[in-house]
């Protein structure tokens, strides 16, 4: 049995356990965004991230060194981490391109990327970037507090932007976002476009520690997450504990079927671990 068929199995136990679930994990469909997006606009290519804000909806922040969450998204980023500076495949791997997806919307994935974006923005010898590649329903920019006008759909359409005039820096130093930009009716082209590879190649060289997290639509909502996982060197796929089932889960695993999956983010849940249970997160790791 693989790690991933553990990991459904381990999946069905939670369902079981629903009495056991932590619910106070925020979700894309739940979080009151109305005050954080008013905060703050760029207009000088850099933003101030709603850190208190961000507290109290239960993301991690750089003060949070010691916490339940950053300890879980510790053991989370470790993985993924070795993996992406590690000498399997060859340069076009994009190993450190790792694609946050999920079955449906709803399950957590935004807020999974925008955690464990922090999480190594914090790394000492490791810088990260977020990107918004839900590019037909971003939602980084309403959880972060701020609007921009150009993102990565605008880099892909226009040959006239660069990618330094649509990147943002942020106030924790080792953090960059890459928005998703204007809306266009045909954003499943413009990922699997030559423009977009040529961008992926630049993102996983240009830098030799930089790690680019990619918030991804979900899997069986658009055609756009199968396109997007097949470029990148590691996926993982937010699982909301009690709400979804066996059988969504197995269909989005088949339709990554070519993907890289590095393992499963089990959201809301209470991992058992020697007879207790700890945590909000739950991480399956793949055999790799």
């Amino acid at each position: 049995m693989s790690t991933i068929e553990k990991a459904i199995k381990n999946l069905n136990s939670d369902q079981d356990s629903k009495d056991d679930t932590i619910s106070n994990f925020p979700d894309e469909t739940v979080v009151d965004k109305t005050d954080v997006t008013r905060r703050q606009v760029p207009t000088d290519g850099e933003i101030r991230l709603p850190w208190e804000a961000m507290r109290q909806t239960g993301m991690l922040t750089p003060e949070d060194g010691r916490s339940q969450i950053a300890e879980e998204l510790r053991a989370i980023k470790r993985p993924l981490l070795r993996f992406a500076f590690s000498q399997e495949g060859n340069q076009r791997a994009h190993n450190n391109l790792i694609m946050v997806t999920s079955s449906v919307p709803g399950e957590g994935k935004s807020f999974s990327s925008i955690n464990l974006a922090v999480s190594i923005a914090t790394e000492l010898d490791r810088t990260a970037l977020l990107v918004d590649a839900d590019v037909a329903r971003p939602s980084i920019a309403k959880y972060l507090g701020f609007r921009a006008k150009r993102g990565l759909v605008d880099y892909l359409l226009d040959k006239n932007v660069s990618i330094s005039d649509v990147l943002l820096k942020t106030d924790l130093p080792k953090l960059s976002i890459l928005p998703a930009g204007r809306t266009h009716h045909y954003s499943t082209e413009l990922l699997a476009s030559e423009n977009m590879r040529v961008l992926l190649d630049e993102l996983s060289t240009r830098y030799q520690d930089r790690v680019v997290i990619f918030d991804s639509p979900p899997v069986l909502a658009t055609s756009e997450a199968q396109v997007l996982a097949n470029q990148m060197g590691q996926v993982v796929v937010v699982v909301e504990a009690v709400k979804t089932s066996q059988a969504m889960l197995n269909e989005a695993l088949t339709k990554l079927s070519d993907a890289n999956i590095a393992g499963l983010l089990l959201n809301k849940s209470r991992v058992k671990s020697g007879g207790s249970y700890y945590g909000e997160y739950g991480y399956y790791g793949s055999d790799r």
